[in-house]
């Protein structure tokens, strides 16, 4: 299997993922009616129980610390998949179901495009740039026409998520950067590692005073080990095999596993609507792979 191939299959593994992190955010924080933990804190304990993780594996493989030179994008990294991501979307699915949330951040492929053809100077033909704002429109029309007469609190959440996509995509691609050279499983237990002088303090400032659903300690465990951890294993190693630009267009997938993954989770229904609209921005998102100029891959897996 090639490089390329492999990169492919690490990054679908690492999409399905992430599609669960949407309902399991939402089972975490509850909603308006019906809180549980807060946003702040679900940011804060996901990245603390990761860390946790991440030094003990750090220092059973006795890594390297990284270079002054890695730092930055590991720092980019943290600011965006650690805190931003994260926490944006934990405020907006106190307001919008999954299924909503999903069709927002299928934005997700074209965001992590623009940020590797910006960042990593990967390039694409105008067609790829012609599909992917044709996607964005379609996003943002949805987000007006489902807002209807009380637009405001929706509109507000929409932003929000937008928010969290753009931080996705450049902490995405800072991690890609350094990958070849530090390997998957360093570069994100890493960036959760220099994460914990914030995380560790911040969690125990924000621990709930109520009581909280066993199903919410669950989800929250599930964004911690898998949604700010393990996923990133596969993530990041098939966006250095593949190229940052052709294998972020699987993200295409994560709308439609999160929509269907919220009907047993959180007992959402799919209606017609949500479902026309992410199988459009989808489509939008499939033609303009096609356009892309996929990038040399690398010759050999990093260790």
């Amino acid at each position: 299997m090639s490089p390329a191939t492999r990169g492919l299959w690490l990054g679908l593994l690492g999409v399905t993922a992430f599609a669960l992190t949407l309902p399991a955010t939402r089972l975490a924080t509850g909603t308006v009616d019906a809180p549980q933990f807060t946003p702040w804190f679900v940011t804060w304990a996901r990245c603390a129980l990761a860390g946790l993780l991440s030094l003990t594996y750090l220092l059973a493989t006795r890594s390297p610390v990284p270079t002054p030179a890695q730092r930055k994008p590991l720092l980019l990294s943290l600011l965006g998949n650690a805190i931003g991501y994260p926490l944006l979307l934990a405020w907006a699915l106190r307001h919008v179901t999954a299924a909503h949330a999903a069709v927002i951040t299928a934005l997700l492929p074209l965001a992590t495009a623009a940020a590797a053809a910006w960042l990593m100077h990967q390039r694409a033909r105008l067609g790829f740039w012609a599909f992917s704002l044709l996607g964005s429109a379609l996003v943002v029309a949805y987000s007006l026409l489902r807002a209807g007469p009380q637009g405001l609190s929706l509109a507000w959440a929409d932003v929000l998520l937008v928010g969290a996509v753009a931080c996705a995509a450049v902490g995405y691609v800072g991690g890609a950067q350094v990958t070849p050279a530090m390997g998957a499983e360093r570069v994100i237990s890493w960036v959760c590692v220099l994460a914990l002088p914030l995380t560790l303090p911040a969690t125990w400032l924000t621990w709930p005073s109520h009581s909280v659903a066993p199903s919410a300690w669950l989800a929250l465990a599930y964004v911690g080990t898998v949604s700010m951890w393990a996923g990133f294993f596969a993530w990041f190693r098939g966006l250095a095999l593949g190229g940052a630009l052709r294998v972020s267009q699987l993200q295409l997938l994560q709308p439609f596993i999160s929509i269907v993954a919220a009907v047993p989770l959180l007992g959402e229904s799919i209606d017609a609507f949500t479902l026309l609209f992410a199988v459009a921005v989808a489509a939008t998102v499939m033609a303009g792979r096609r356009q892309a100029i996929p990038p040399t891959p690398l010759s050999k897996e990093p260790a």
